[in-house]
C-alpha cells in the first residue's frame, strides 16, 4: 500500500530547502554529534567560529565545513548550525548526548542484567569505561567486571561458560603482534567470545595527552614498571592512585580518548548486545 503523503520517492525534492521555520537552528557545542550529508562525514563538534564548525570522527580525523544553512544532519534529520554565541536558547533544541556521543535515554531504570559480560584487565579499565559508556551499558543492561590481568584468561573463559545466549567480550590491554597478550588471546577459540584490544601499554595511554595537558606520554624503557616510570617522568610524584584520579578527571567524552581504544569498546559492546539468530 503506498501511503497518500508521499510520492514514490521519500528522498525526492529539496529536502535542504524545506518550508520556512521548519530546520531547528543548532549550537555547535562541543560534543554535538552531526554528520555532512554531502559527504557522509559523522562526528563531534570539537571547534566552532566564524569559519566554520570542525568536527572530529571516532578514528581522530578532523575535518572543518562551513555554516551553511540545513547543511548537517542530526540523527537523520536536517539542521542548521550556528555558532554558540550566537543562538541564545538554542541548546534547548538539542539532543542530551552521554560521554559517548550516543543520544542519552532520559528517565532511564536499572534493566535486570544479561547474562552476557565485558571483562577488563584492571580497575582503571573498568572506571574508564565506565565513564565514557556507563550509559550506553545500563541502557544494554550489560555488566563490565575486572579480571586483575588476562594471564589465566583461557580458564577463566571455560569457566564463564559461554554460548549464543551468554556472551562474553575482553577488553585487552597491549595486544599487539608477538605480545604475551596475543599469545594469550590467541588460545581462546570460542565462536561466543570476542577478544580485542588496544595496543597501549596500559589503559592510561589511552588518554589523549592534551586531555591530560601533557604534550606526550613518557616512553618508559624496559624493565621499569611503567606507571612509575611515567610518574617519575611527568613529576607527578609516586602517588598510582591519585595520579589515576587526576587523569580520570580529565575525561569528559570519548572525544578525550585515542580511537584505538573507542572503537574496539564499541565492537564488543556491538558483540554481547547482538540478538541471538
Amino acid at each position: 500500500m503506498r501511503s497518500k503523503k508521499y510520492g514514490n520517492d521519500v528522498l525526492a525534492g529539496d529536502w535542504r530547502r524545506p518550508l520556512k521555520g521548519r530546520i531547528p537552528e543548532i549550537a555547535a557545542e562541543p560534543g554535538l554529534v552531526a554528520e555532512d550529508p554531502d559527504s557522509g562525514f559523522c562526528g563531534a563538534v570539537v571547534g566552532c567560529d566564524k569559519f566554520g564548525v570542525t568536527l572530529e570522527d571516532r578514528f581522530g580525523k578532523r575535518r572543518v565545513f562551513p555554516l551553511t544553512k540545513s547543511g548537517f544532519l542530526i540523527d537523520g534529520k536536517p539542521v542548521t548550525l550556528v555558532r554558540p554565541d550566537a543562538a541564545p536558547g538554542a541548546a534547548a533544541n538539542t539532543p542530551a548526548r552521554s560521554a559517548s556521543g550516543s543520544i542519552a535515554v532520559k528517565g532511564l531504570r536499572a534493566q535486570v542484567a544479561k547474562e552476557s559480560r565485558i571483562y577488563v584487565e584492571g580497575v582503571h579499565d573498568a572506571e574508564l569505561v565506565e565513564k565514557i559508556w556507563g550509559h550506553d551499558l545500563r541502557v544494554e543492561g550489560v555488566v563490565v567486571e575486572y579480571l586483575e590481568g588476562v594471564d589465566d584468561l583461557p580458564a577463566i573463559v571455560e569457566e564463564f561458560g559461554p554460548d549464543e545466549g551468554r556472551r562474553l567480550g575482553v577488553l585487552v590491554d597491549h595486544l599487539v603482534d608477538g605480545s604475551k597478550e596475543s599469545r594469550i588471546a590467541a588460545q581462546v577459540t570460542s565462536p561466543h567470545v570476542l577478544v580485542t584490544g588496544h595496543p597501549f601499554i596500559d589503559i592510561w595511554e589511552a588518554v589523549k595527552p592534551s586531555a591530560v595537558g601533557i604534550r606526550a606520554w613518557p616512553r618508559i624503557p624496559r624493565g621499569v614498571p611503567w606507571k612509575e616510570g611515567v610518574l617519575a617522568e611527568l613529576g607527578w610524584g609516586d602517588d598510582v592512585g591519585a595520579s589515576w584520579k587526576r587523569i580520570l578527571r580529565s575525561v569528559n567524552t570519548y572525544t578525550d580518548l585515542e580511537p584505538a581504544l573507542l572503537g574496539r569498546v564499541e565492537e564488543l559492546i556491538d558483540f554481547v548486545t547482538a540478538p541471538a539468530p
